[in-house]
Parts: C-alpha cells; structure tokens; sequence
C-alpha cells in the first residue's frame, strides 16, 4: 500500500514527526556513561505514553523478529546496527549507541534514527561512519522532490557511501510510512537513477543509510532480534521521515530545538 496524504493529515504527520524528533533528542542527551538501555526504554516509554501516542515497537512481529518485540525503542551499541532489542547494558565511554524510535500519533506514524558516541572518547573511526550516514540521508533527501524517481534517492544515498568507502547490505532500507509505520515503496539504500516509483507530493518516506564499517554481512543476535555486523565492526544508522512537497521533501522529524 502507498499512501498519499492530503493537506489535512500531513498536519497531523508534522506533528508526529516533530514529538519523534523531541524524543530522540532528550534521550540522546540522557544516554551518557553508566547509562542502562532499560532506562532509555523506560524513558522513551513515559515520553510516548505522556504525549498520548502509541509506539510502533511493543507489538512488532514481523517474520524475521523474534516478536513482538516488547520494547518502546531500538538500542543498537557498537556492532549493532538495526533492531537493537534494550537489555541491561551500562553505556561505556566511546560507545557507539544508535536510537531508533516509531510511534503513531493521531493516526500518523513517523520514524526516525540517530547514532551518537557516548561520552569523551570520539573515535575517529566511529565518528566518520555516523557522519557517512548523515551526508548520505542529506543526499537522499535533497534527490527527493516531485517527479523524481525512487532511484534516484537510493543512487544519491549509495554514492556518498561508497565514496566513503564502506560496502552496502541491500536486506535492509528505508520504506514508506503513513497511517502504518511499513509501506511501500521500499527505498534501498543502492539503486540506479530514473528508475522506480515516482514520487507524488504527499507521500511519506522513511529513509535510513546505515553502514558496518568492513563487511555488508549481517548476523542476528541470540535475542532473536539485534542485527550486528558479521565481523564485530562498529556500525551506524540515521533515518529521517519526509514529506515529498510541490518543491522538495520536508523532514517531519526535526525536534523543536533543530527547527
């Protein structure tokens, strides 16, 4: 299914989007040395409820999870990159921790993820591969506008991480997102350009570079759910939703303070 939003209900997106945005960024700022994942679950999870939204997470169980997931936010640290499953882990300096939050919020859902180096320690390495994402999403979204094609969002998001030098897993992408957290169409993170859907003003899509700094193998955790990087490798993953406007894309998931 693929939604297309009129004017009325992107309203009410924006605002999903904006409390997304203002989750991460007050998690973010919470998550520092000593720091246990089931507190930032907890947290994420008064946050959600305060605000009268419902989390896209608790009742998760798709075919390739171990589901339902159980928890209000992703906690991926270090190797792992997507569906980190909270557990009772302390955060260490120079942890590479990536929060990923979905939640519904008057019938609307938005998505969005950071990835942060907790603490003093900024390796350089683990700092090049967050920033990577973060060039590729803004390449990504600066492709989409009316008339273009989902290839050329995927072709501008592929080529920074190439360059960056780290390989790309195709198993995993962005994705259309409305009234539910998955649509279609899927946005992959390689593609050709002036190739696939072509994109309408009002649709929705979550899109999501993430990269494992040596392998584009992944592994699952024995939770059933973490997905980590086959050779240990730190990883990184950043994810915005869009609105595709008349003249562009609008990012919903911009909290208050980045606005």
């Amino acid at each position: 299914m693929i939604e297309i939003l009129n004017p009325t209900e992107l309203a009410r997106a924006r605002k999903t989007g904006a409390l997304v945005g203002t989750v991460l960024q007050a998690l973010k700022a919470r998550s520092t040395i000593g720091t246990n994942l089931l507190d930032i679950d907890r947290w994420a999870k008064e946050m959600i409820l305060e605000a009268g939204a419902t989390s896209c997470y608790v009742d998760y169980a798709p075919s390739f999870g171990n589901g339902p997931f159980g928890h209000y936010i992703c906690t991926s640290v270090n190797d792992a990159v997507l569906h980190g499953l909270p557990h009772d882990h302390e955060l260490v300096d120079g942890d590479l921790l990536t929060l990923d939050l979905a939640v519904i919020l008057d019938g609307f859902a938005a998505d969005a993820a950071i990835s942060f180096v907790v603490g003093e320690t900024q390796a350089p390495e683990r700092v090049a591969l967050i920033t990577a994402t973060e060039r590729a999403l803004a390449a990504g979204i600066a492709a989409a506008r009316p008339g273009a094609r989902m290839g050329d969002i995927s072709h501008a998001i592929e080529l920074v991480l190439t360059e960056a030098g780290y390989p790309i897993n195709l198993e995993f992408g962005g994705h259309g997102i409305g009234s539910t957290m998955h649509q279609d169409p899927h946005v992959s993170n390689a593609g050709r350009p002036g190739r696939g859907y072509k994109l309408r003003p009002g649709l929705l899509l979550a899109l999501e570079p993430w990269v494992m700094a040596d392998t584009d193998e992944l592994v699952t955790d024995a939770d059933g759910w973490t997905l980590k990087s086959a050779t240990g490798a730190p990883t990184a993953h950043t994810e915005h939703t869009i609105a595709i406007t008349s003249d562009g894309a609008e990012i919903l998931t911009l909290s208050g303070a980045e606005h």
